[in-house]
Protein backbone atom coordinates (compact mmCIF):
# COMPACT_ATOMS: atom_id res chain seq x y z
CA UNK A 1 0.00 0.00 0.00
CA UNK A 2 1.29 3.46 -0.88
CA UNK A 3 0.41 6.81 0.63
CA UNK A 4 -1.82 7.77 -2.29
CA UNK A 5 -3.77 4.50 -2.28
CA UNK A 6 -4.03 4.07 1.48
CA UNK A 7 -5.03 7.64 2.35
CA UNK A 8 -7.28 10.36 1.06
CA UNK A 9 -5.98 13.91 1.57
CA UNK A 10 -8.48 14.28 4.42
CA UNK A 11 -7.43 11.08 6.21
CA UNK A 12 -3.76 11.86 5.58
CA UNK A 13 -4.14 15.20 7.36
CA UNK A 14 -5.54 13.39 10.39
CA UNK A 15 -2.67 10.90 10.34
CA UNK A 16 -0.04 13.64 10.03
CA UNK A 17 -1.26 15.09 13.31
CA UNK A 18 -1.86 11.87 15.22
CA UNK A 19 0.74 9.35 14.10
CA UNK A 20 4.20 9.71 15.66
CA UNK A 21 7.20 10.68 13.58
CA UNK A 22 8.59 7.12 13.83
CA UNK A 23 5.55 5.90 11.87
CA UNK A 24 6.41 8.18 8.94
CA UNK A 25 10.11 7.28 9.00
CA UNK A 26 9.28 3.56 8.99
CA UNK A 27 6.95 3.99 6.02
CA UNK A 28 9.66 6.04 4.32
CA UNK A 29 12.34 3.42 4.81
CA UNK A 30 10.12 0.59 3.53
CA UNK A 31 9.16 2.56 0.42
CA UNK A 32 12.79 3.58 -0.24
CA UNK A 33 14.13 0.05 0.23
CA UNK A 34 11.48 -1.27 -2.13
CA UNK A 35 12.40 1.43 -4.68
CA UNK A 36 16.05 0.45 -4.39
CA UNK A 37 15.29 -3.23 -5.03
CA UNK A 38 13.14 -2.35 -8.04
CA UNK A 39 15.80 -0.05 -9.49
CA UNK A 40 18.50 -2.69 -9.00
CA UNK A 41 16.32 -5.15 -10.92
CA UNK A 42 14.75 -2.94 -13.60
CA UNK A 43 16.87 0.15 -14.35
CA UNK A 44 19.86 -0.72 -16.59
CA UNK A 45 21.86 2.38 -15.67
CA UNK A 46 21.50 1.75 -11.96
CA UNK A 47 22.38 -1.92 -12.38
CA UNK A 48 25.61 -0.90 -14.10
CA UNK A 49 26.27 1.85 -11.55
CA UNK A 50 26.02 -0.64 -8.67
CA UNK A 51 28.20 -3.15 -10.52
CA UNK A 52 30.93 -0.55 -11.10
CA UNK A 53 30.91 0.28 -7.39
CA UNK A 54 31.01 -3.37 -6.35
CA UNK A 55 27.60 -3.36 -4.70
CA UNK A 56 25.59 -6.57 -4.32
CA UNK A 57 22.00 -5.34 -4.19
CA UNK A 58 20.79 -8.45 -2.34
CA UNK A 59 22.95 -7.47 0.64
CA UNK A 60 21.29 -4.07 1.13
CA UNK A 61 18.66 -4.98 3.71
CA UNK A 62 18.87 -2.45 6.54
CA UNK A 63 19.24 1.31 6.90
CA UNK A 64 22.79 0.66 8.11
CA UNK A 65 23.51 -1.09 4.79
CA UNK A 66 21.75 1.65 2.85
CA UNK A 67 23.92 4.53 4.08
CA UNK A 68 26.96 2.87 2.50
CA UNK A 69 25.47 2.94 -0.99
CA UNK A 70 27.38 5.25 -3.36
CA UNK A 71 25.75 8.59 -4.10
CA UNK A 72 24.42 9.29 -7.57
CA UNK A 73 24.65 12.73 -9.15
CA UNK A 74 23.98 14.51 -12.39
CA UNK A 75 27.63 14.03 -13.36
CA UNK A 76 28.30 10.42 -12.36
CA UNK A 77 24.86 9.06 -13.19
CA UNK A 78 22.49 11.10 -15.34
CA UNK A 79 25.14 12.33 -17.76
CA UNK A 80 26.97 9.01 -17.82
CA UNK A 81 24.23 6.86 -19.32
CA UNK A 82 21.91 6.87 -22.30
CA UNK A 83 18.45 8.29 -21.77
CA UNK A 84 16.67 4.98 -22.15
CA UNK A 85 18.95 3.21 -19.67
CA UNK A 86 17.95 5.66 -16.94
CA UNK A 87 14.29 4.64 -17.34
CA UNK A 88 12.38 1.69 -15.96
CA UNK A 89 13.19 -1.45 -17.98
CA UNK A 90 15.38 0.61 -20.31
CA UNK A 91 12.38 1.96 -22.22
CA UNK A 92 11.98 5.62 -23.15
CA UNK A 93 10.60 5.78 -26.69
CA UNK A 94 7.57 3.57 -26.07
CA UNK A 95 6.10 5.63 -23.26
CA UNK A 96 4.14 8.84 -22.78
CA UNK A 97 5.97 11.60 -20.92
CA UNK A 98 5.68 15.19 -19.81
CA UNK A 99 9.22 16.51 -20.27
CA UNK A 100 10.67 19.37 -18.23
CA UNK A 101 14.02 21.09 -18.27
CA UNK A 102 16.31 22.44 -15.60
CA UNK A 103 16.79 26.20 -15.72
CA UNK A 104 20.37 25.82 -16.88
CA UNK A 105 21.54 28.35 -14.27
CA UNK A 106 24.56 26.20 -13.41
CA UNK A 107 25.30 24.77 -16.84
CA UNK A 108 23.59 23.19 -19.81
CA UNK A 109 19.88 22.40 -19.36
CA UNK A 110 18.99 18.77 -18.69
CA UNK A 111 15.64 17.30 -19.69
CA UNK A 112 13.64 15.16 -17.27
CA UNK A 113 10.68 12.99 -18.27
CA UNK A 114 7.75 13.05 -15.85
CA UNK A 115 4.91 10.55 -15.45
CA UNK A 116 1.30 10.97 -14.38
CA UNK A 117 2.32 9.36 -11.09
CA UNK A 118 4.42 12.40 -10.26
CA UNK A 119 1.58 14.76 -11.18
CA UNK A 120 -0.81 12.80 -8.94
CA UNK A 121 1.73 12.74 -6.13
CA UNK A 122 2.23 16.51 -6.23
CA UNK A 123 -1.53 17.04 -6.51
CA UNK A 124 -1.97 14.96 -3.34
CA UNK A 125 0.59 16.90 -1.30
CA UNK A 126 -0.54 20.23 -2.77
CA UNK A 127 -4.13 19.41 -1.83
CA UNK A 128 -3.32 18.73 1.81
CA UNK A 129 -1.33 21.98 1.90
CA UNK A 130 -4.00 24.08 0.16
CA UNK A 131 -6.74 22.54 2.26
CA UNK A 132 -4.92 22.84 5.58
CA UNK A 133 -3.35 26.29 5.25
CA UNK A 134 -5.31 28.04 2.51
CA UNK A 135 -8.80 26.66 3.33
CA UNK A 136 -9.81 25.81 -0.22
CA UNK A 137 -12.56 23.61 1.27
CA UNK A 138 -14.16 26.69 2.83
CA UNK A 139 -13.65 29.49 0.31
CA UNK A 140 -14.22 30.03 -3.38
CA UNK A 141 -10.71 30.24 -4.75
CA UNK A 142 -8.96 31.65 -7.80
CA UNK A 143 -5.51 30.11 -8.23
CA UNK A 144 -3.25 32.23 -10.44
CA UNK A 145 -0.37 30.24 -11.88
CA UNK A 146 2.42 32.80 -12.37
CA UNK A 147 5.24 30.33 -12.83
CA UNK A 148 6.87 30.43 -16.25
CA UNK A 149 4.91 28.32 -18.73
CA UNK A 150 7.43 26.60 -20.92
CA UNK A 151 9.87 23.72 -20.71
CA UNK A 152 10.57 24.48 -17.04
CA UNK A 153 8.83 22.35 -14.48
CA UNK A 154 7.19 25.02 -12.31
CA UNK A 155 4.32 26.37 -14.41
CA UNK A 156 3.05 23.17 -15.99
CA UNK A 157 3.64 21.03 -12.88
CA UNK A 158 1.60 23.49 -10.83
CA UNK A 159 -1.13 23.69 -13.45
CA UNK A 160 -1.46 19.90 -13.63
CA UNK A 161 -1.68 19.62 -9.84
CA UNK A 162 -4.30 22.34 -9.41
CA UNK A 163 -6.39 20.92 -12.28
CA UNK A 164 -6.30 17.45 -10.72
CA UNK A 165 -7.41 18.94 -7.39
CA UNK A 166 -10.19 20.94 -9.04
CA UNK A 167 -11.35 17.89 -11.00
CA UNK A 168 -12.13 16.02 -7.77
CA UNK A 169 -15.23 18.22 -7.50
CA UNK A 170 -14.64 18.78 -3.79
CA UNK A 171 -13.71 22.44 -4.07
CA UNK A 172 -14.89 25.66 -5.67
CA UNK A 173 -11.46 26.06 -7.23
CA UNK A 174 -10.65 27.85 -10.48
CA UNK A 175 -7.30 28.42 -12.15
CA UNK A 176 -5.98 30.99 -14.59
CA UNK A 177 -2.54 30.68 -16.22
CA UNK A 178 -0.94 34.02 -17.16
CA UNK A 179 2.46 32.52 -16.43
CA UNK A 180 5.19 35.10 -15.90
CA UNK A 181 3.19 37.80 -17.72
CA UNK A 182 2.71 40.38 -14.97
CA UNK A 183 0.35 42.64 -16.91
CA UNK A 184 -2.00 39.76 -17.71
CA UNK A 185 -1.89 38.69 -14.07
CA UNK A 186 -2.86 42.14 -12.85
CA UNK A 187 -5.66 42.37 -15.42
CA UNK A 188 -7.01 39.03 -14.23
CA UNK A 189 -6.99 40.15 -10.60
CA UNK A 190 -8.62 43.47 -11.34
CA UNK A 191 -11.33 41.90 -13.50
CA UNK A 192 -12.02 38.67 -11.61
CA UNK A 193 -10.54 38.95 -8.11
CA UNK A 194 -13.69 40.26 -6.41
CA UNK A 195 -15.68 37.24 -7.66
CA UNK A 196 -13.78 34.90 -5.32
CA UNK A 197 -13.47 34.51 -1.60
CA UNK A 198 -9.70 34.32 -1.90
CA UNK A 199 -6.87 34.52 -4.41
CA UNK A 200 -3.85 32.22 -4.35
CA UNK A 201 -0.86 33.41 -6.36
CA UNK A 202 1.64 30.73 -7.25
CA UNK A 203 4.92 32.19 -8.39
CA UNK A 204 8.60 32.90 -8.12
CA UNK A 205 9.39 35.32 -5.27
CA UNK A 206 10.90 38.27 -7.20
CA UNK A 207 8.12 38.14 -9.79
CA UNK A 208 5.45 38.13 -7.08
CA UNK A 209 7.04 41.16 -5.44
CA UNK A 210 6.93 42.91 -8.83
CA UNK A 211 3.22 42.07 -9.04
CA UNK A 212 2.55 43.62 -5.65
CA UNK A 213 4.52 46.77 -6.47
CA UNK A 214 3.01 47.14 -9.93
CA UNK A 215 -0.47 46.32 -8.65
CA UNK A 216 -0.57 49.40 -6.48
CA UNK A 217 0.30 51.50 -9.53
CA UNK A 218 -2.52 49.80 -11.46
CA UNK A 219 -5.00 50.73 -8.76
CA UNK A 220 -5.15 47.34 -7.05
CA UNK A 221 -5.63 47.63 -3.30
CA UNK A 222 -4.23 44.31 -2.16
CA UNK A 223 -5.75 44.53 1.31
CA UNK A 224 -9.20 44.47 -0.24
CA UNK A 225 -8.58 40.84 -1.18
CA UNK A 226 -7.76 37.73 0.82
CA UNK A 227 -4.48 36.84 -0.88
CA UNK A 228 -2.23 33.87 -0.20
CA UNK A 229 1.06 32.96 -1.84
CA UNK A 230 2.44 29.63 -3.04
CA UNK A 231 6.16 30.26 -3.69
CA UNK A 232 8.80 28.02 -5.24
CA UNK A 233 12.10 28.07 -7.19
CA UNK A 234 14.35 29.68 -4.56
CA UNK A 235 14.57 30.81 -0.96
CA UNK A 236 13.96 34.25 0.45
CA UNK A 237 14.56 36.14 3.66
CA UNK A 238 12.09 36.85 6.43
CA UNK A 239 12.45 40.51 5.48
CA UNK A 240 11.06 39.59 2.07
CA UNK A 241 8.18 37.70 3.71
CA UNK A 242 7.45 40.71 5.91
CA UNK A 243 7.25 42.88 2.77
CA UNK A 244 4.78 40.47 1.14
CA UNK A 245 2.68 40.34 4.31
CA UNK A 246 2.72 44.11 4.75
CA UNK A 247 1.95 45.07 1.15
CA UNK A 248 0.39 41.99 -0.46
CA UNK A 249 -2.94 41.48 1.30
CA UNK A 250 -1.84 38.57 3.51
CA UNK A 251 -4.23 38.05 6.42
CA UNK A 252 -2.39 35.24 8.23
CA UNK A 253 1.41 35.72 8.48
CA UNK A 254 2.26 32.14 9.45
CA UNK A 255 -0.02 30.37 6.99
CA UNK A 256 -0.45 32.80 4.12
CA UNK A 257 2.96 32.47 2.43
CA UNK A 258 4.24 28.94 1.80
CA UNK A 259 7.51 28.26 -0.01
CA UNK A 260 8.36 24.95 -1.66
CA UNK A 261 11.59 23.07 -2.22
CA UNK A 262 11.63 21.26 -5.52
CA UNK A 263 13.79 20.41 -8.51
CA UNK A 264 13.20 19.29 -12.07
CA UNK A 265 15.12 16.14 -11.10
CA UNK A 266 12.53 14.91 -8.59
CA UNK A 267 9.65 17.40 -8.38
CA UNK A 268 8.34 19.11 -5.24
CA UNK A 269 9.99 17.42 -2.30
CA UNK A 270 9.25 19.55 0.77
CA UNK A 271 7.47 22.73 1.73
CA UNK A 272 7.24 25.26 4.51
CA UNK A 273 4.62 24.76 7.18
CA UNK A 274 3.38 27.28 9.76
CA UNK A 275 5.62 25.71 12.41
CA UNK A 276 8.70 25.87 10.15
CA UNK A 277 7.95 29.52 9.38
CA UNK A 278 7.50 30.26 13.08
CA UNK A 279 10.80 28.50 13.85
CA UNK A 280 12.69 30.55 11.29
CA UNK A 281 11.13 33.83 12.41
CA UNK A 282 11.95 33.07 16.05
CA UNK A 283 15.53 32.19 15.10
CA UNK A 284 16.03 35.40 13.09
CA UNK A 285 15.25 37.36 16.24
CA UNK A 286 17.38 35.20 18.57
CA UNK A 287 21.02 34.60 17.60
CA UNK A 288 21.53 31.84 20.18
CA UNK A 289 18.49 29.97 18.88
CA UNK A 290 19.65 30.48 15.28
CA UNK A 291 23.06 28.98 16.06
CA UNK A 292 21.40 26.12 17.92
CA UNK A 293 19.19 25.23 14.95
CA UNK A 294 21.25 25.75 11.81
CA UNK A 295 24.71 25.05 10.40
CA UNK A 296 25.59 28.65 9.63
CA UNK A 297 25.01 31.58 11.92
CA UNK A 298 24.35 34.35 9.39
CA UNK A 299 22.50 32.80 6.44
CA UNK A 300 18.77 32.11 6.54
CA UNK A 301 18.07 28.66 5.08
CA UNK A 302 14.77 27.57 3.60
CA UNK A 303 13.16 25.35 6.26
CA UNK A 304 10.38 22.91 5.43
CA UNK A 305 8.93 19.52 6.31
CA UNK A 306 8.74 16.41 4.14
CA UNK A 307 7.03 13.02 3.96
CA UNK A 308 9.82 10.38 3.92
CA UNK A 309 7.66 7.90 2.03
CA UNK A 310 7.60 10.20 -0.99
CA UNK A 311 11.07 11.73 -0.75
CA UNK A 312 13.64 10.15 1.52
CA UNK A 313 16.09 12.88 2.53
CA UNK A 314 19.51 12.36 4.06
CA UNK A 315 22.32 14.74 4.87
CA UNK A 316 25.79 13.49 3.90
CA UNK A 317 28.59 15.79 5.05
CA UNK A 318 26.03 18.62 5.24
CA UNK A 319 24.93 18.12 1.63
CA UNK A 320 21.35 17.03 0.92
CA UNK A 321 20.73 13.66 -0.71
CA UNK A 322 17.30 12.40 -1.76
CA UNK A 323 15.72 9.18 -3.07
CA UNK A 324 12.46 9.13 -4.98
CA UNK A 325 10.52 7.54 -7.82
CA UNK A 326 9.91 9.23 -11.15
CA UNK A 327 10.51 9.06 -14.87
CA UNK A 328 14.14 8.69 -13.86
CA UNK A 329 13.93 7.01 -10.44
CA UNK A 330 16.80 8.34 -8.36
CA UNK A 331 18.54 6.71 -5.42
CA UNK A 332 20.69 8.64 -2.95
CA UNK A 333 20.85 11.47 -5.45
CA UNK A 334 23.16 14.35 -4.58
CA UNK A 335 21.09 17.53 -4.86
CA UNK A 336 24.21 19.71 -4.42
CA UNK A 337 22.35 21.76 -1.82
CA UNK A 338 24.04 22.46 1.50
CA UNK A 339 21.76 21.71 4.44
CA UNK A 340 20.61 19.15 6.99
CA UNK A 341 17.75 16.89 8.04
CA UNK A 342 16.36 17.38 11.56
CA UNK A 343 13.78 15.10 13.12
CA UNK A 344 10.61 16.49 14.67
CA UNK A 345 11.80 15.31 18.09
CA UNK A 346 15.28 16.74 17.66
CA UNK A 347 13.86 20.10 16.62
CA UNK A 348 11.90 20.29 19.86
CA UNK A 349 15.03 19.36 21.81
CA UNK A 350 17.15 21.99 20.05
CA UNK A 351 14.65 24.77 20.72
CA UNK A 352 14.17 23.57 24.29
CA UNK A 353 17.90 23.86 24.97
CA UNK A 354 17.58 27.55 24.10
CA UNK A 355 14.61 28.03 26.41
CA UNK A 356 12.06 28.04 23.58
CA UNK A 357 9.19 25.60 24.09
CA UNK A 358 8.03 24.94 20.56
CA UNK A 359 4.59 23.53 21.32
CA UNK A 360 3.80 26.41 23.68
CA UNK A 361 4.92 28.93 21.04
CA UNK A 362 2.74 27.24 18.44
CA UNK A 363 -0.26 27.37 20.75
CA UNK A 364 0.35 31.03 21.54
CA UNK A 365 0.47 31.82 17.80
CA UNK A 366 -2.70 29.82 17.13
CA UNK A 367 -1.03 27.30 14.83
CA UNK A 368 -1.07 24.24 17.11
CA UNK A 369 -3.82 22.76 14.93
CA UNK A 370 -1.30 22.68 12.06
CA UNK A 371 1.37 20.54 13.72
CA UNK A 372 2.46 17.67 11.49
CA UNK A 373 4.74 15.04 13.05
CA UNK A 374 7.16 15.09 10.15
CA UNK A 375 10.93 15.65 9.93
CA UNK A 376 12.40 18.95 8.81
CA UNK A 377 14.83 19.65 6.01
CA UNK A 378 16.67 22.92 5.51
CA UNK A 379 18.93 24.13 2.75
CA UNK A 380 21.10 27.09 1.85
CA UNK A 381 21.62 28.75 -1.46
CA UNK A 382 23.76 26.71 -3.80
CA UNK A 383 27.46 27.28 -3.26
CA UNK A 384 27.90 27.56 -7.05
CA UNK A 385 25.50 30.52 -7.09
CA UNK A 386 27.89 32.78 -5.17
CA UNK A 387 30.59 35.08 -6.48
CA UNK A 388 34.06 35.49 -5.06
CA UNK A 389 36.32 38.51 -4.66
CA UNK A 390 39.79 38.16 -3.16
CA UNK A 391 38.85 34.53 -2.34
CA UNK A 392 35.89 35.71 -0.23
CA UNK A 393 32.49 34.26 -1.14
CA UNK A 394 29.72 36.87 -1.48
CA UNK A 395 26.27 35.38 -1.04
CA UNK A 396 23.24 36.91 -2.77
CA UNK A 397 21.22 36.67 0.44
CA UNK A 398 23.19 39.48 2.12
CA UNK A 399 22.54 41.78 -0.84
CA UNK A 400 18.85 40.84 -0.85
CA UNK A 401 18.53 41.83 2.79
CA UNK A 402 20.30 45.11 2.14
CA UNK A 403 17.93 46.04 -0.72
CA UNK A 404 14.90 45.19 1.44
CA UNK A 405 15.60 48.28 3.55
CA UNK A 406 12.44 50.35 3.87
CA UNK A 407 14.09 53.46 2.40
CA UNK A 408 15.06 51.53 -0.74
CA UNK A 409 12.04 49.43 -1.66
CA UNK A 410 10.17 52.32 -3.28
CA UNK A 411 13.15 52.88 -5.60
CA UNK A 412 14.50 49.38 -6.36
CA UNK A 413 12.71 46.10 -7.03
CA UNK A 414 15.11 43.97 -5.00
CA UNK A 415 16.45 42.19 -8.09
CA UNK A 416 20.15 42.40 -8.87
CA UNK A 417 23.01 40.57 -10.54
CA UNK A 418 26.51 40.36 -9.06
CA UNK A 419 29.64 40.10 -11.16
CA UNK A 420 33.35 40.29 -10.50
CA UNK A 421 35.36 42.12 -13.16
CA UNK A 422 38.92 43.40 -13.50
CA UNK A 423 39.83 47.08 -13.83
CA UNK A 424 42.65 48.57 -15.88
CA UNK A 425 45.14 47.62 -13.14
CA UNK A 426 43.82 44.03 -13.19
CA UNK A 427 42.40 44.43 -9.70
CA UNK A 428 39.13 42.66 -8.97
CA UNK A 429 35.99 44.73 -8.53
CA UNK A 430 32.61 43.54 -7.28
CA UNK A 431 29.79 45.01 -9.37
CA UNK A 432 26.18 44.85 -8.26
CA UNK A 433 23.70 45.59 -11.04
CA UNK A 434 20.42 46.74 -9.47
CA UNK A 435 16.99 47.05 -11.09
CA UNK A 436 15.08 50.27 -10.53
CA UNK A 437 11.35 50.38 -9.91
CA UNK A 438 9.23 51.62 -12.84
CA UNK A 439 9.52 55.44 -13.05
CA UNK A 440 12.31 55.49 -10.43
CA UNK A 441 15.54 57.26 -11.35
CA UNK A 442 19.11 56.93 -10.21
CA UNK A 443 20.44 59.58 -7.82
CA UNK A 444 23.50 60.08 -5.67
CA UNK A 445 21.30 59.86 -2.56
CA UNK A 446 19.90 56.50 -3.69
CA UNK A 447 23.37 55.24 -4.51
CA UNK A 448 24.69 56.31 -1.10
CA UNK A 449 21.78 54.73 0.79
CA UNK A 450 22.00 51.48 -1.15
CA UNK A 451 25.76 51.20 -0.71
CA UNK A 452 25.51 51.98 2.99
CA UNK A 453 22.89 49.26 3.46
CA UNK A 454 24.94 46.72 1.49
CA UNK A 455 28.10 47.49 3.48
CA UNK A 456 26.18 47.18 6.76
CA UNK A 457 24.84 43.72 5.83
CA UNK A 458 28.15 42.45 4.47
CA UNK A 459 29.92 43.63 7.62
CA UNK A 460 27.27 41.95 9.72
CA UNK A 461 27.14 38.61 7.93
CA UNK A 462 30.47 38.06 6.21
CA UNK A 463 33.43 38.10 8.56
CA UNK A 464 35.95 37.37 5.78
CA UNK A 465 34.75 40.33 3.75
CA UNK A 466 34.72 42.49 6.89
CA UNK A 467 38.41 41.68 7.51
CA UNK A 468 39.25 43.10 4.07
CA UNK A 469 36.91 46.06 4.38
CA UNK A 470 38.48 47.35 7.62
CA UNK A 471 41.92 47.36 5.96
CA UNK A 472 42.36 50.92 4.52
CA UNK A 473 44.79 49.67 1.90
CA UNK A 474 42.23 47.38 0.28
CA UNK A 475 38.87 48.79 1.35
CA UNK A 476 38.35 50.64 -1.94
CA UNK A 477 38.99 47.40 -3.85
CA UNK A 478 36.35 45.31 -2.07
CA UNK A 479 33.72 48.04 -1.79
CA UNK A 480 30.91 47.13 -4.22
CA UNK A 481 30.42 49.21 -7.35
CA UNK A 482 26.70 49.84 -7.87
CA UNK A 483 25.16 50.07 -11.33
CA UNK A 484 21.47 50.98 -11.60
CA UNK A 485 19.43 49.78 -14.56
CA UNK A 486 15.98 50.77 -15.83
CA UNK A 487 13.11 48.49 -14.91
CA UNK A 488 13.12 45.22 -16.90
CA UNK A 489 16.23 46.17 -18.87
CA UNK A 490 17.07 43.24 -21.13
CA UNK A 491 20.73 43.08 -20.09
CA UNK A 492 20.07 41.70 -16.61
CA UNK A 493 16.34 41.90 -15.93
CA UNK A 494 14.51 40.53 -18.92
CA UNK A 495 10.96 39.71 -17.82
CA UNK A 496 9.66 36.14 -17.86
CA UNK A 497 12.95 34.58 -16.83
CA UNK A 498 14.29 33.39 -13.52
CA UNK A 499 16.54 36.09 -12.10
CA UNK A 500 20.27 35.34 -12.33
CA UNK A 501 21.74 36.66 -9.07
CA UNK A 502 25.30 35.95 -10.22
CA UNK A 503 26.77 36.56 -13.67
CA UNK A 504 28.97 33.69 -14.72
CA UNK A 505 32.40 34.78 -15.95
Amino acid sequence: MSLLTEFTPESCLVALKTQPEAYWWERGWKATHQLFQQMAARVPAYQDFLHKHGVDATKIQTREDFVHLPLTSKENYLLSYELKDLCWDGVFAGRSWMISSTSGSTGEPFYFPRTIMQDEQFAFTAEICLREYFEIDKKTTLFIDCFALGVWIGGMFMYQAVRLIANTGKYQLSIITPGADKIETLKAIKKNGSQFGQIIIGGYGPLVKDLIDMGRQYGIEWNEYDVKYFFAAEGFTEGFRDYIIRHGGVKHPLSGTINHYGTADLGTMAHETPISILLRRLAVGDSALFQGLFLEANRQPTLGQFIPELFFFESVNNVLVCSGAGGFPLMRYNLKDRGDVVTWEEMQERTGRQGVHLLEKAQAEGIDRFLWHLPFVYLYERSDLTTSIYSVNIYPESIRKALEHEELTTHVTGKFTMSVEFDEHQDQRLYIHIELQPHATESELLRARALDSIVVWLNKENSEWRDFYVDPSIQHKVTPQLVFWPHQHSTYFQPGRKQKWVKEN
